[in-house]
Parts: structure tokens; sequence; C-alpha cells
């Protein structure tokens, strides 16, 4: 692989704190109230530098996106490598990664109605294949994991899917978390807890 030059190495060094202030910024505050000026200011540069790097509010959050989505695949490698596990443990694991992720304000938080976000993302063509695969390797230990019995065969695994990606934007970390009555860890498998194991009684 041919090594970069300086400039290279800089500009990309510059990229990747645009994409970490974007993706905390979204975490903190979401899509609507994150500004272009804020992540510039956040990272330290012009706002006119940072327009070379992404074109618009939009393809910052496609970026961050992205950079979620390669540490989710990261993730469910990480689990796949394990050939003791199965696939529900692996779920499990994946999910309570996220979890953690979520908790440690590193996952950013994009709204679900914004049309011009929508077209941003759907033309990324990095973003749409990170979304195809996790979604595949998920969507097989989910399958797997329904066969195995390990989870209600009664629900199509797409809903299990979008119920494990909704995780992500799980509301009620934040909430615990601000009673700062509870530990991160123990918030996360009460979480994890509700979403896997269901909220019923069980004898």
């Amino acid at each position: 692989m041919a090594r970069l030059s300086f400039r290279e190495q800089v500009l990309r060094v510059r990229e990747d704190a645009i994409v970490s202030s974007v993706n905390r910024l979204l975490a903190e505050k979401g899509f609507d109230s994150m500004t272009v000026d804020e992540v510039a200011a956040d990272v330290g540069i012009a706002k006119a530098s940072l327009y070379k790097h992404f074109a618009s509010k939009e393809a910052l959050a496609a970026a961050a996106m992205v950079r979620v989505l390669q540490r989710a695949l990261q993730a469910i490698e990480a689990q796949s490598a394990i050939a003791e596990a199965s696939a529900f443990e692996r779920l499990r694991a994946v999910t309570r990664w996220t979890l953690q992720v979520q908790l440690a304000g590193e996952m950013p938080s994009l709204p679900s109605q914004n049309s011009t976000l929508r077209a941003t993302l759907i033309a990324d063509k990095t973003y749409v294949d990170l979304v195809m695969e996790v979604s595949e390797r998920l969507g097989e230990w989910i399958v797997q994991a329904q066969q195995d019995g390990a989870l209600t065969s009664r629900l199509p695994p797409e809903v299990i899917l979008y119920t494990l990606f909704a995780r992500a934007c799980d509301p009620v970390l934040g909430f615990l978390k601000a009673g700062g009555q509870h530990s991160d860890e123990k918030i996360v498998e009460w979480v994890l807890s509700t979403c896997l194991d269901g909220l019923a009684a069980r004898p």
C-alpha cells in the first residue's frame, strides 16, 4: 500500500478529529441542535476548512454513522470468533456493547424523520453497505436463536432486529443515569434484561 504524503496524513488526522467531534456532539445534542459552527469550533478549525472535508451537516452525520457502524461490525466479528458462543449469546453481547456505547455518550443521535438526512445516508454507499452487512450478520444470529428456542418464533426476525437496533437510542439508559443512583454496569444489565428477557414474570 502506498505511503501517505505528509499533507494526506494531516488531512486524515483532521478528518478523524472532525468525525470524533461530530459523534460526540450528536450524542450530546442530537442532529437538530448540532450546528456546523459548533463542530468547527470544537475541532479548532475554520468553518471553510471543515467544508473542504464534508459538504454539509448531513454529510457530517453520515460520517459519524459510518464510524459507529464500523465499530459495530468489529464487535460482531469479535463475537463470531468465539466458537463456543451460541447465537443468542452473541446477540446479547453485541446488544450489551450497543448499550455501553450509548451510555458512554458515543452513539450518534439522529432524527428518524428528516428527508434531507435520509437522502444523504441512502446516497452514501459505505453507510448503506455497512447497514446491510450488520443487518445480515445479526439477522443470521436471530434466525438461529429462534431455531434454538432461545428467542421467540412468534415474532418475525426483522421485528427483533429493529428492536435491537432501537437500543442504540433507548432513552431509559439516560433517565437511569441522570438519577445518579445506579452504576453504568447495572443500568446496562437492567436494560439488556428488559430487551432480551422481557418484563413478564417467569416461573
